[in-house]
């Protein structure tokens, strides 16, 4: 058996081209200090794309089986992350093993998804009832907690829609699912007061950037220009002025399809965005080839995963979305995201490769 067929290698090369667009942006955005952020990238695309290839060769049988127990490490993480984490701009995210420093919240979004498609998988029986959903809820809650208190707000909101996509191919009650949303709704006063000033602040400036176009509103504000002055073309690889001369804070992570967009313009834009949109496309293919409840569930989660990254990160690019620190998937500066994503489309190559009809 090859190890590819022609749904691997699209998906594949797909992945593995936006990677590379990922590093040349990178590199593009640090350019003015030598480059490194884009060749440490290099280096953990590579790693990436080797964890991949043996994710693959595993199988997404032997990680759903250890669920629980990845949960557990997961948890175990975002605790120590919590006592002696490394603070980076008020925030305390990551662990450091010497040279490298890593980001539990990254990893503990593909483990809540294979925790999460063991249980439900293993439970369709509950899908009727409100048992299955409080358990649900329950295990999604606690690693959103702890990475709320970090505080990473952002990441903590991608594991509710996550949820809510995987209990209705699970076949959870509609009702239930809107009820919960609703209640929801009920308590987002009390969700306001939680937050912290720096995060009350971008959600007003989401609703009116022009209300601290110098403070909270100026990344908004700028990101936006940089898209805007990229017009239909762009002007060029290293030829964006709002990265370049430092106007655009968060260029290389956060903010980096300001960055494309500045240079590349509205058809460079397109494009990237077209190649997610084949990526999604060919994980949508490969989860109609399998009846396994659990792996159909793990794809579904892992395309809920990339849509709402990707959504959110050029929503709040354009100023349609509030801020909120997502990085774009595979193109972002970050390895243990550019890992995760990596490792979750190894898992869903696998679900091909394996896929039984039960």
């Amino acid at each position: 058996m090859k190890l590819f067929k022609l749904l691997h290698v699209k998906l594949f090369f797909f992945c593995l081209l936006i990677g590379l667009v990922g590093v040349l942006n990178i590199y593009s955005a640090d350019a003015h200090a030598g480059g490194q952020f884009a060749l440490k990238q290099l280096v953990w695309l590579s790693v990436a794309v080797g964890v991949m290839f043996v994710v693959y060769a595993i199988g997404y049988r032997p990680f759903l089986n250890a669920a629980f127990l990845l949960y557990l490490l997961a948890i175990a993480l975002l605790g120590i992350v919590l006592v002696i984490g490394v603070i980076r701009g008020g925030a305390q995210r990551w662990i450091r093993f010497g040279p490298v420093g890593i980001q539990p919240s990254e990893f503990a979004k593909l483990v809540m998804i294979l925790t999460l498609s063991s249980f439900l998988g293993s439970r369709k029986d509950l899908a009727k009832g409100k048992s299955g959903l409080v358990a649900a809820f329950l295990l999604t809650v606690i690693p959103l907690i702890m990475i709320v208190k970090q505080p990473d707000l952002g990441t903590a909101l991608i594991f509710l829609p996550v949820l809510f996509c995987m209990l209705f191919v699970w076949g959870a009650k509609l009702r239930y699912l809107i009820g919960t949303v609703m209640l929801g709704g009920f308590f987002a006063p009390i969700f306001w007061f939680s937050l912290k000033e720096y995060q009350k602040r971008r959600l007003l400036v989401f609703i009116n950037p022009d209300i601290d176009p110098l403070g909270a509103g100026y990344t908004a504000v700028q990101s936006k220009i940089a898209v805007g002055s990229g017009g239909l073309v762009g002007k060029g690889f290293l030829g964006g002025t709002q990265h370049l001369l430092a106007f655009l804070p968060e260029d290389h992570t956060d903010f980096i399809f300001g960055v494309l967009a500045e240079e590349w313009g509205f058809l460079g834009s397109i494009l990237l965005l077209l190649l997610y949109v084949m990526i999604i496309w060919q994980m949508f293919s490969i989860l109609e080839h399998t009846t396994d409840i659990k792996a159909r569930l793990l794809a579904t989660g892992i395309i809920a995963m990339f849509v709402f990254h990707i959504f959110i990160n050029v929503g709040m690019t354009v100023g349609i979305m509030p801020i909120t620190g997502l990085p774009l998937p595979m193109v972002s500066y970050g390895g243990s995201s550019l890992v995760t994503f990596f490792v979750a489309i190894g898992l869903v190559l696998s679900i091909y490769k394996e896929r039984s009809v039960f």
